[in-house]
This record gives C-alpha cells, sequence and structure tokens, in this order.
C-alpha cells in the first residue's frame, strides 16, 4: 500500500490530497498542518476585514473532518515536522498542543509548507499593533484590533497584492491611511503607467503614498521612514514580502534552487526520488524566459499539487511552468499582469518592444462605457507574445486572460490581431482592445508608425531637443499637459505643417494615441524624418507621471477627483434571520443549520433551526441546556466543525457533527 505523508495544507496541500484519493482510492494519505486551519480562503482574508465579505465562515474551506469525510484523508493539525529520516521514510512531528512526538511513516512525501511574510528587524515591529495578514488568526486579530482600539490611523508597509488590499480594507473601515513603498512605484512588477492608474485610485479615497520611502522605526503611534518623516500610525500592517519555508528541506539536505527556493524538476521531484514538493516553497522554470523564478500565487500553487500528488502515485505529468498571471482590485481600479515585462524581457536579453493602446471596453454609445488599457510585450523579430499588462474599470480581466493564453501559447501578434472576439454593444467593441494592441505592435515592428512607451520615450530623450506636439482639442490641452507642448488639434493639422520643423525630433501625443498614429502618418507623408509616436498618448504619459517623476520632461497634471467611499454604490442582499418559534421538548436532541440564512432558506433539513456560524456566540441561549444534544450541519461539514469547537469552549458536551446538509438528508432517508 502507498502512504502518501503531506506537510503542509492550504492551497498545494490540501489539493494534492484530495487528487491523491482520486487517482488511488486505497492509499493511505495523511496531512500534516502546523496550523489550525486545513484549508481555508487566504485570498479572501483583506476583504473580510474591508466588510466586503460579511460570514467569516465563508472563508473556512474544510476542517479535519470534512477532509475525512470527502477523502478518507487523516489530516492532523497544530503538527509541525521537525525531521525527516530519508533513509528510513520517517517523518518525526511535534504536537504543539502537548509536546507530544510522532513518528509517520511514508512511501512518498510531498512538501507544501509554502511561506511566511518576511519579518525585517525594525525597531518597534513586535509592538501589539503591528500585524501581517497571513492566516485566519492574524485577520482576527486586525479585525478584533479595530473593533475593541478604534484606531484613527494606519500605516501600510509594502505595495504589492496584500498591501494594496489592506489599504483598501482599512479606508472602508474608516481610517487614515498611508502606505510606503521601497520601490518607486505599487506593484513593483508593473510597468510604471499601469502602476499610476492604481496610485492615482489609492490618492483618489485619501490614501497618503510614499514611495522610494522604507520603514527604520515604528514607535506606539508614529512610524518613522528613512527620511527622517514621521507618518501617525495607531496601527501598522507589514506586508513587505514572502519568504519560502525551507528550514526542513534544508536539515534534510534537499537541494535548493538558484532563485532561493527548493529545487524540483518539471515532474515536481526533489532531489530526493521518494519527495516532491509544490507551492509557494519551490521555484520553478518560467514559461517564457526559461530562467528559475519563485512564483508564490494560488493559481500555480493548486495545479502544482495535483501534478505532484498524480507523480508521487506513478503519473508521468509535466509541469509545464508559470508565466505569473496576477491581478489586483484596488477600490473600483483593475490592474494585472502576465509574463514578462518590458524590463524584465530586455533583462532576460530578449530583443523585446512593447506598445500601449487604451480603448474603450464596451462601445462608447452603450451606457457606461469606460477605457481599459492593454500593454502587449513582444519579441520584435519574430512576434511572439512575451507577456502584457491591462488596467481598467471594467474589462481589465477579461482582457488579461486573453494575454496569459496568447503568451502561455506561444501566439504572435500577428495571430492576436485576427482573433474574433466576442462583440455585443453592451460588452465589448467590433475591433477589441486586444485586436488595436496587436495593430499597434505591427505599425510598430514595420516601421508603419515609430512609437515608443513613455518610459523608453523618458529615457530616449534624454541629452536630446525635441518639439512635443499635443493633437488633441484645445480643452484638453489646457487642463493638462506635457510643458511646453505646442497643441495643434488634429482637425486642424494638415494645414498647420508650416508651422513644423523638419529638422527637429518631433513627439506626437493625443487622448490614447490612436489620432496621434493618424498625425505621424500625416508628417511622415509629408516627409518628415525624424517622428515618434507616444505609445498610449496622454493616458499613459499622465498614469506614468502619476507613479515616477518623468527625468527628460514635465507633465501639468489635472487635479485627483477625490471620492468618497461611501458613495460606491454596493449590491447588498438584506436577510431576516429565520429562527424556530415554535415550542420545543428539551429532552429531543436539537438540530442546528450553521449556514447563512440565504442558505437555509434555499432548503434546510426538516425541523432544524438556522443560527448562522458567524452569529452562534450571540445566541448561545436559544439552544437550551448544556448537556442537551445538538446535532449541527453545515454545507459540507467544515463550519459545523468549527461551531463544535466553539460550543465546547463554552461547555456544552453532548455535540455531534452531522456534516453537510446533503449528508443529513441521505441520513434521513
Amino acid at each position: 500500500m502507498e502512504k502518501i505523508l503531506i506537510i503542509g495544507g492550504v492551497a498545494a496541500g490540501a489539493t494534492a490530497g484530495a487528487k491523491a484519493r482520486r487517482v488511488s482510492s486505497d492509499a493511505e494519505i495523511t496531512i500534516l498542518e502546523s496550523g489550525n486551519d486545513i484549508s481555508f480562503a487566504n485570498c479572501g482574508l483583506p476583504y473580510y476585514i474591508g466588510g466586503d465579505i460579511k460570514n467569516r465562515s465563508k472563508l473556512i474551506l474544510e476542517s479535519p473532518e470534512s477532509f475525512y469525510d470527502k477523502y478518507q484523508i487523516k489530516v492532523d493539525i497544530h503538527t509541525t515536522a521537525t525531521e525527516i529520516d530519508r533513509k528510513n521514510k520517517i517523518v518525526y512531528a511535534v504536537d504543539s498542543r502537548t509536546g507530544e512526538k510522532r513518528e509517520y511513516e511514508y512511501t512518498k512525501l510531498i512538501l507544501a509548507q509554502g511561506g511566511r511574510p518576511i519579518a525585517p528587524p525594525i525597531p518597534g515591529a513586535k509592538e501589539n499593533h503591528v500585524f501581517q495578514l497571513w492566516t485566519l488568526d492574524d485577520m482576527d486579530k486586525i479585525h478584533s484590533y479595530i473593533e475593541d482600539e478604534e484606531p484613527q490611523s494606519a500605516v501600510v508597509v509594502g505595495g504589492g497584492f496584500i498591501g494594496l488590499e489592506m489599504a483598501e480594507a482599512l479606508v472602508k473601515r474608516g481610517l487614515k491611511v498611508s502606505l510606503v513603498e521601497m520601490q518607486p512605484h505599487v506593484m513593483a512588477l508593473m510597468e510604471a503607467e499601469i502602476a499610476g492608474f492604481i496610485q492615482k485610485e489609492l490618492i483618489s479615497y485619501g490614501v497618503e503614498l510614499y514611495t522610494n520611502k522604507s520603514v527604520t522605526e515604528i514607535s506606539r503611534k508614529n512610524v518613522v521612514l528613512n527620511d527622517g518623516n514621521k507618518i501617525d500610525a495607531d496601527m501598522v500592517i507589514m506586508s513587505i514580502g514572502v519568504k519560502p519555508t525551507l528550514k526542513l528541506a534544508q536539515e534534510t539536505g534537499l537541494a535548493i534552487g538558484e532563485a532561493g527556493g527548493l529545487l524540483v524538476d518539471s515532474y515536481l521531484k526533489t532531489s530526493d526520488e521518494n519527495i516532491f514538493a509544490a507551492g509557494d516553497m519551490v521555484e520553478l522554470e518560467h514559461r517564457v524566459s526559461g530562467k528559475k523564478v519563485r512564483i508564490p500565487l494560488a493559481g500555480p500553487a493548486n495545479r502544482q499539487g495535483r501534478i505532484a500528488a498524480e507523480n508521487a502515485l506513478g503519473g508521468n505529468h509535466k509541469y509545464s511552468g508559470s508565466i505569473g498571471t496576477s491581478i489586483v482590485r484596488v477600490f473600483e481600479a483593475v490592474a494585472g499582469i502576465t509574463g514578462l515585462s518590458l524590463k524584465a524581457a530586455r533583462k532576460f536579453g530578449i530583443n523585446a518592444d512593447a506598445i500601449t493602446v487604451h480603448k474603450e471596453h464596451h462601445t462608447s454609445y452603450y451606457p457606461g462605457s469606460k477605457d481599459v488599457t492593454v500593454t502587449i510585450v513582444y519579441d520584435k523579430e519574430t512576434g511572439v507574445i512575451l507577456g502584457g499588462q491591462t488596467a481598467g474599470y471594467q474589462g481589465a480581466d477579461r482582457r488579461l486572460d486573453v494575454l496569459a493564453v496568447a503568451t502561455a501559447t506561444g501566439r504572435t501578434i500577428y495571430e492576436l490581431a485576427d482573433v474574433d472576439f466576442a462583440y455585443s454593444p453592451p460588452l465589448g467593441t467590433a475591433n477589441d482592445v486586444i485586436n488595436m494592441a496587436a495593430y499597434a505592435a505591427e505599425n510598430r515592428i514595420t516601421g508603419y508608425s515609430p512609437s515608443l512607451t513613455v518610459a523608453e520615450l523618458d529615457e530616449y530623450l534624454e541629452n536630446k531637443n525635441a518639439l512635443w506636439i499635443d493633437v488633441r482639442d484645445l480643452f484638453a490641452y489646457e487642463k493638462a499637459n506635457v510643458q511646453g507642448a505646442k497643441n495643434i488639434p488634429l482637425e486642424v493639422f494638415a494645414t498647420k505643417l508650416n508651422e513644423i520643423p523638419k529638422d527637429k525630433l518631433i513627439i506626437l501625443y493625443d487622448y490614447n494615441g490612436k489620432k496621434g498614429h493618424q498625425a505621424l502618418r500625416t508628417l511622415i507623408g509629408a516627409g518628415y524624418k525624424n517622428v515618434i509616436n507616444v505609445s498610449g498618448g496622454f493616458m499613459s504619459i499622465a498614469n506614468y507621471a502619476m507613479a515616477i517623476t518623468p527625468k527628460n520632461f514635465d507633465v501639468n497634471l489635472e487635479e485627483i477627483e477625490k471620492k468618497d467611499i461611501n458613495e460606491i454604490e454596493k449590491e447588498e442582499i438584506k436577510e431576516e434571520k429565520v429562527k424556530e418559534t415554535k415550542k420545543v421538548d428539551l429532552n429531543e436532541p436539537l438540530i442546528v443549520d450553521v449556514r447563512t440564512t440565504g442558505e437555509f432558506l434555499s432548503g434546510a433539513y426538516p425541523g432544524a433551526i438556522n443560527i448562522p456560524l458567524d452569529e452562534l456566540l450571540n445566541r448561545v441561549d436559544e439552544l437550551g441546556p448544556k448537556n442537551r444534544k445538538i446535532i449541527l450541519y453545515c454545507a459540507s461539514g467544515s463550519r459545523s466543525s468549527y461551531a463544535i469547537s466553539i460550543l465546547s469552549r463554552l461547555g456544552f458536551t453532548n455535540l455531534e457533527n452531522g456534516g453537510g446538509i446533503m449528508h443529513m438528508m441521505m441520513n434521513r432517508r
């Protein structure tokens, strides 16, 4: 019999366990989890703190009991693996609650220990008002602190995914929020103009940004920056990155890779043929660059867990690597990245270029149309797509997925230009922004429309004297512009060529790049040789300038419109509590449905009363004597398991987990 031992739960470990059971019905499968939770929605933690997710219980995906019921997999929580005896295939572990030492035999071992937030040695970082967000316990501590201490100000350290999501969450909780980022802009992997779109949204909701700054000290009421400035902070969220959990792997002699993660081959096997690994602790091959990288994301972790389990049980499933597709929503703004940025592509020695296009996400005449931004990075010799980025209030996610597929499958800009995308006036345009971006890339490659992204242009203009021409209308020009630019609206452009010298470098821009292209073709047709169109037009220029200060030109920006979090329209479902009012016999078992009211109303066990898990502590008096027989159930058995642990601590002695609603109904039959 195969004995599959998995160290670590959540994304990679729990997925590996479930897949292993589907592959083998008779394997003995055990998961060791050092924490309290085997499977929870860690990506959803900031949204509970911010109030978007109302029910904490919704974040609980599985419990040890529900996992065993579903898969017949034994899960030992609060169990820390301390040593691996590779020769005898034994893992030694300890129960962190009791100190009990345990031994686990295996035929195949899967490591899925993930990573942990980086904790920098900053003075004051261990104060009780300083938090990290990684687990449900972390989330509860932050939530309780806000409820109990009523802080007025917060500093978020780190402008990555969790940092941005926590900044939004804390604004929604009524705090004055400041965000400190060591890099030149938030979301350091993204192009500056994409990050600038996000930064503008943060500022519009009152978040104060401190980029190119670091925290050197934390006191009870403020943080000190490396430039000496102090920022008020009744609470601090540390979110500066994640490092892989490698202590056990290193101590057992497994190979560590060049990117600092656990080294695995394309079948997710470590340097020990009986040990596989998956998730945030491993390094893997980037699907585009071919370089070893660490990509701590939930999607790759889940897929790696599946493959590691399959191969541990004799499979031959090759993992193709990752392209790092990721996306973030900050208030109403969305931005994402897939594959390589232009800077990364060139760093890896690829002869790459990029273009940026802004276009309405659905037809402009249909109500609600908003611009969506698409940047495509491509090999300028072959046209192969190397990566891309998107941003916008609507439709950025859909376009990012298109770029992800194109990047993963090695499609070219020429192929992308000819794809038929779904079109209906409320949903898209006849020529989608993806098509338009591909056209723009073709035009740049062929030289038909010479263009540079704003970042490229900023470097290109060093020590050069250029004439900037703004071809937007006068009203747009007067609101915001590149300082010193000459305004010649496109409508009169052809009649003003005598005002444009032929012996100077000409930089053209419009609103989004389209009219700039038209003006460029007019100049080239008139014999001008040294003309460049700004890829993405003034939208890109303004977003870039929001992220970093250009070195070789100045921009006059419009004042940022202030937004009020209370004005965001939300569709909320208001449900009345459902309580059983009939008189019940206290000698009979009480059946309690701990799902949400909406779930309960969609169908429940006959005679059950509804007390949602999130309301349980406040409605304990409805349960009767503490020795009464109480059967609890939910959708899967996981929330009812939590309910039992809560009631047990309160002294209830006769509790039974009925599992999921379908399990209850089947037993009734």
